[in-house]
């Protein structure tokens, strides 16, 4: 059996407009810039670090412009850079003591362990993988399929990731145009909009439910001829009803 993406003018016209609501939000501007840039830079383990932490520190949370994880991830110096991380003792402890002592981050003792297996994993050789991985995606024309396959590598060997923070990470680093993180917050508008299959925010730690879900939206933007990471901010700042300004913008 086959499922038929069909997407009609008017699904067209209904889209069209909600982007046209939100091109001028902070982070649909930043978005386009940085992840429809015909180049891109070469990626850093202190960068893609940061990137880490803050996927991490997003799961079952809010990051919302004012949430506790927004305003932690804005602190500079950062206080989990990598080369503080990677020079500590105990990471673990460290990642714990400073997420309490900030206040209003939830699953301390999780998100420590995770960092603390992500570190090891990384350290014990995964670093080389992972940004060749990267590089895959930053050095040529990228597609929908080799996204997915750069997307459940990191699935698979980090800590921490299902299907929708792989996709995080990536797009947080500019990365990638057609995968985005599929979340409550996604599944909402696209029931709004009649999207035509059932829809459920816990079945997308499914990989196999999760890329049926994620084709879906790429049909739609094509059609729409819009790159799915640029609905996918219109669709976070939606949510946050449009209040990210150029400071908050972490993401």
């Amino acid at each position: 059996m086959r499922v038929s993406w069909d997407v009609t003018a008017e699904d067209v016209a209904k889209i069209r407009a909600f982007l046209a609501s939100r091109e001028d939000d902070p982070l649909v501007r930043r978005r386009v810039a940085r992840n429809l840039a015909p180049s891109k830079p070469e990626m850093a383990r202190n960068t893609v670090w940061y990137r880490i932490i803050a996927c991490l520190l997003s799961t079952q949370q809010r990051s919302g412009p004012t949430s506790a994880t927004t305003r932690f991830l804005r602190q500079r110096p950062f206080p989990l850079g990598y080369d503080v991380v990677v020079a500590a003792p105990n990471a673990r402890g460290l990642v714990r003591d400073v997420l309490a002592g900030f206040g209003g981050i939830r699953r301390l003792n999780r998100v420590a362990d995770e960092v603390d297996d992500n570190l090891s994993i990384l350290e014990g050789g995964l670093w080389s993988h992972l940004l060749a991985t990267m590089d895959g995606l930053r050095s040529g024309p990228t597609t929908p399929q080799r996204e997915r396959v750069a997307a459940e590598w990191i699935d698979r060997h980090l800590a921490g990731f299902g299907p929708k923070q792989s996709r995080n990470l990536l797009q947080s680093l500019g990365l990638t145009r057609y995968e985005v993180p599929i979340d409550s917050r996604t599944v909402g508008w696209l029931e709004r909009v009649g999207f035509p299959v059932p829809l459920s925010a816990k079945a997308l730690a499914d990989a196999g439910y999760y890329a049926f879900v994620s084709e879906g939206i790429q049909r739609l933007c094509a059609a729409c001829e819009v790159y799915p990471c640029v609905l996918d901010a219109a669709i976070f700042t939606d949510a946050d009803g449009g209040n990210w300004t150029e400071a908050d913008l972490v993401w």
